[in-house]
């Protein structure tokens, strides 16, 4: 008799195959719509199907003399090893530390990207976090996949703490990021290879709040309305000594680090309205606090999980005021700087930099342009009366800049501040 399992993923195969030929073209938008939706849930199950079999396969492992049942996933199905590898860690985490995450999985509820990031999230809390805390976290993130992607799943995730247990919370962050960035000081290195065609390879480790400073600089260049500016970096002179392989490139890479907190922003280009510049945001009580947590606003397009680099510990805020060219933005009880009512037509550098620092990406729903790419846009016209003050204004992108003026869209402003856009019929 043919298992259940067996028996489902044959039928899957047997439905698939009923539209293999079917042109999409001539669905509707509203069908698209509802066609991408129900087959993204079911995606979804289909892998916590998967991933609740490879939990259990150790004994297939072992009966083919394969490492571990990942091995035997990578041979088998022709799949790379380290992409089986974290499957077989996200299926053991659904089976012994995820009920709440594996049984969204299973009805659909949350994706397979929304689960590595829920469980990279939870993971990641402190040992001493509690179980009963790290549930109340898991289920408080498992709530929000219907609302949210990965992205903003991991933003939530890496602040979880201060939803679910808010008395701990500003210790264990200022704890984790004070290890963090000892880690980061450890592990700085900068080295230059010549390839041989004309080219130089950099390859670099820095802390992630330089890696931040050096992201928000280039984007002055990298922007599309500018011709990017090239460098000349010389050669290791050092890579047939084996001590000084390891001693030069850690020195290379703090000098990097010392130079990007030398530059002056003053002297770079502006883009977005406004001069190159990063902005550290911490509220006065945990400015003071021994162990703390400050924001970064500036990390732009830089690819990583989960803006990982956006916090830094308010140690590591307070060296930085005291020695670098940062703009802070320490945050009283309301953390709202003053309106400028109707005196000026456009935002000021000032305000501009608090957008930033409220909104942190294009407020267009589903749009994750980094603040520092966007515009300033006023929600009720200043032409008619609306007023540049903060509460009146919006970051956007370029895209949907043009199209919030664009009378073939009406936009929405929705309970969380992000704008919708719907297309008129």
């Amino acid at each position: 008799m043919t298992h259940p399992i067996i028996a489902v993923a044959s039928d899957v195969r047997s439905a698939l195959k009923v539209v293999a030929d079917t042109n999409p073209t001539f669905m509707s938008t509203d069908e698209k719509a509802v066609a991408l939706r129900e087959l993204a849930a079911a995606e979804g199950q289909l892998a916590e199907l998967r991933l609740r079999i490879l939990a259990d396969a150790g004994d297939l492992a072992a009966a083919t003399a394969a490492k571990d049942a990942a091995g035997w996933l990578a041979h088998h199905t022709r799949t790379r090893y380290a992409d089986a590898r974290a499957d077989l860690r996200l299926a053991e985490a659904l089976d012994r530390k995820r009920p709440v995450l594996a049984v969204a999985m299973r009805e659909g509820g949350a994706t397979l990207a929304q689960a590595r990031v829920i469980d990279r999230a939870l993971s990641a809390l402190p040992a001493e976090v509690d179980a009963e805390t790290v549930g109340r976290a898991e289920a408080h993130l498992v709530d929000r996949t219907g609302e949210f992607g990965p992205a903003e799943l991991g933003r939530i995730g890496r602040r979880i703490l201060e939803v679910v247990a808010p008395e701990i919370a500003e210790a264990a962050e200022g704890a984790r990021l004070a290890e963090l960035e000892a880690h980061a000081a450890q592990r700085t290195r900068l080295t230059m290879r010549r390839l041989g065609d004309g080219t130089t390879r950099i390859s670099s480790i820095v802390p992630d709040a330089s890696a931040t400073r050096f992201a928000t600089y280039l984007e002055a260049y990298a922007n599309p309305r500018r011709t990017p500016a090239g460098t000349d970096p010389g050669a290791d002179a050092t890579a047939h000594d084996p001590v000084a392989r390891l001693a030069y490139p850690r020195r290379m890479g703090e000098a990097f680090v010392a130079f990007l907190e030398a530059v002056d922003p003053a002297r770079l280009p502006l883009h977005g309205g406004d001069a190159t510049s990063v902005v550290v945001t911490v509220p006065l009580a945990a400015l003071r606090a021994e162990l703390a947590a400050a924001g970064v606003i500036g990390a732009g397009l830089v690819p990583g999980d989960d803006f990982a680099g956006d916090r830094i510990s308010a140690a590591e805020a307070r060296r930085l005021a005291c020695a670098a060219k940062i703009i802070p933005a320490v945050l009283g009880a309301d953390g709202r700087p003053l309106d400028l009512g109707r005196s000026r037509r456009l935002f000021s550098s000032a305000q501009r930099k608090a957008m930033a620092v409220r909104d942190r990406t294009c407020r267009a729903e589903g749009c994750d342009i980094p603040a520092t790419w966007c515009e300033a846009h006023h929600l009720d016209p200043w032409a008619t009366g609306g007023r540049t003050d903060l509460d009146a204004g919006v970051l956007l992108c370029s895209h949907h800049h043009h199209r919030i003026h664009d009378v073939s869209y009406r936009a929405e402003r929705m309970p969380s501040g992000d704008v919708r856009f719907h297309r008129r019929r």
